[in-house]
């Protein structure tokens, strides 16, 4: 299964444009409301959620999944079901996916360890342990894919689909939203 966590202060885009792509290309995600399940985004949009944090009980993630955002990245990074789901996902080998501020989540709990990685500029010294990959917006290194803000969504959602599916997937749902 896959989850995206959602806390208050989350970037919307970084969230919705991922989600969408990914419901697209068929995989099933469910969203996890980190204290609640109406979760408020930066810019005041509200997001029901499909299930709280409380009800969180995977303990064999496919893929986790963290937008980025002020004060949401923080929000993640104080949840103990995130934790839990991270330290999940680490022991099996499974995909976690940070974008924009996020990926210093991943970074403080030393899962970008000897992997290249992004983030949004500013967050790069909580990357610990990672290289950090000036040139690219969306960096897959292993498990691990990181994107640096709300202006690579579109193609992060497309590599979580690349992970979780395959390239022909990806591309057809590029083709489709291009025309």
């Amino acid at each position: 299964m896959v989850y995206m966590f959602l806390a208050d202060g989350f970037e919307e885009v970084e969230a919705l444009c991922p989600l969408d792509i990914l419901r697209r290309a068929g995989v099933e995600v469910t969203t996890v409301g980190v204290g609640k399940d109406m979760i408020r985004g930066a810019h005041g949009i509200t997001v029901l959620a499909d299930i709280p944090d409380v009800m969180y009980r995977d303990s064999s993630p496919d893929m986790i999944i963290l937008p980025g955002g002020m004060p949401g990245a923080a929000n993640l990074d104080a949840c103990k079901t995130v934790d839990a789901a991270l330290k999940a996902a680490s022991r099996k080998g499974s995909f976690m996916a940070a974008i924009c501020a996020a990926p210093f989540v991943l970074g403080k709990r030393g899962l970008l360890e000897g992997k290249r990685a992004v983030c949004y500029p500013g967050f790069e010294g909580d990357l610990v342990g990672a290289e950090v990959d000036e040139t690219k917006t969306v960096v897959r290194d292993g498990n691990v894919i990181t994107a640096k803000g709300m202006g690579a969504a579109f193609e992060f959602g497309l590599e979580l689909v690349r992970c979780l599916c395959d390239d022909d997937t990806a591309e057809k749902i590029k083709a489709s939203v291009f025309g």
